[in-house]
């Protein structure tokens, strides 16, 4: 389990190395080419969905302690870089995110809780999305693609309710309690951090208008994702509609979940785009352009969040050996 991350991250990249190489490598690297900068531009409207994403996440927090705006784009940032660059299934972003929060002063039992709804209200956003993109989708065809979709889709929507179901019955407390059973009450103080955050959520959930807005937030950045294709496929020569835009959206994110061991959903995600272009008319070296410039865009957006990680959490070293040496300083006789 150790090196499976690097496995299925070579797998993936063989794969997609495979599809690049079997289709038209010349006809890919000229389309790309003549869009140019304009991949560049496209892939910066990813800061949009952030901010809207970010957006969402912030009003599910107290006033007391909310950060500002500015704040929960930087973690939004940090979140999505980590969890699309790195092999950690999809939740090291939110790890993460939590320990940036404390830095810069949210109190741990809100944190934890504004990240535990937010994922269940992401959760339901996508399953709205691709809802709506099987929708569009069945327009275009009726075949078994569609069928099998809205098979995931099925299996997909229980998954999604089950995990906001069970945020109600205090899964931390019940958690960390049991395994107390086993560290003869080591984790007393743990076990408290744990009943703190259960009532969190639950007061999350209670402000149903912060919920509400939060989730008007959260869907608004899932479908403006469907704008970076639009721009991207502008540039590459081949415009299409917002609709054909949505359905993109809709599958490569669903395809990019399900392909959550793979860091950056490498391989799969190029065959994701390859089977909706072709669904939608785009011939195959259109299609894997688009998935080059996606991958363009993790380098541009992505890529700096995680300098900016290392560079915070280097800031945030050096800021505790300064108070550890002051400390000392204070103890030691004169």
């Amino acid at each position: 389990m150790r090196y499976l991350g690097r496995v299925l991250a070579i797998a993936g990249l063989a794969l997609s190395v495979w599809l690049f190489l079997h289709d038209n490598p010349s006809a890919i690297v000229a389309l790309v080419r003549q869009a140019g900068l304009g991949l560049a531009a496209a892939s910066l409207i990813h800061l949009l969905p952030m901010a809207l994403n970010a957006r969402g996440w912030q009003v599910l927090l107290p006033g007391a302690g909310r950060p500002a705006l500015a704040a929960m784009v930087r973690l939004v940032w940090i979140r999505e870089s980590v969890n699309g660059l790195l092999p950690v299934a999809r939740i090291g972003g939110e790890i993460v995110s939590f320990r940036l929060m404390r830095m810069i002063g949210v109190r741990r039992a809100p944190a934890a809780a504004s990240l535990v709804v937010d994922m269940g209200l992401c959760m339901l956003c996508q399953v709205a999305v691709l809802l709506l993109g099987i929708g569009l989708l069945a327009a275009y065809r009726t075949d078994d693609l569609v069928l099998q979709l809205g098979i995931g889709l099925v299996i997909v929507v229980p998954v999604a309710a089950l995990f906001i179901f069970v945020q109600y019955a205090g899964p931390f407390q019940s958690v960390v309690r049991f395994m107390n059973r086993f560290a003869a009450g080591k984790l007393d103080s743990v076990l408290g951090d744990s009943v703190r955050i259960d009532r969190a959520v639950r007061v999350i959930y209670r402000r149903r208008g912060a919920v509400i807005r939060s989730l008007i937030w959260q869907l608004s950045g899932c479908l403006a994702g469907a704008v970076e294709f639009w721009a991207a496929l502008w540039f590459l020569g081949h415009p299409i509609g917002p609709t054909k835009s949505l359905v993109i959206e809709a599958v490569i994110m669903a395809v990019s979940s399900a392909g959550f061991l793979v860091p950056g959903a490498i391989g799969i995600q190029e065959g994701g785009f390859l089977m909706i272009g072709t669904v939608l008319g785009l011939d195959p070296s259109t299609s894997l352009a688009l998935a080059v410039a996606r991958r363009l865009r993790d380098c541009i957006i992505f890529f700096p969040g995680l300098c900016a990680w290392y560079v915070v959490e280097g800031q945030e070293i050096r800021r505790r050996k300064q108070s550890k040496d002051i400390a000392l300083a204070l103890r030691s006789p004169q």
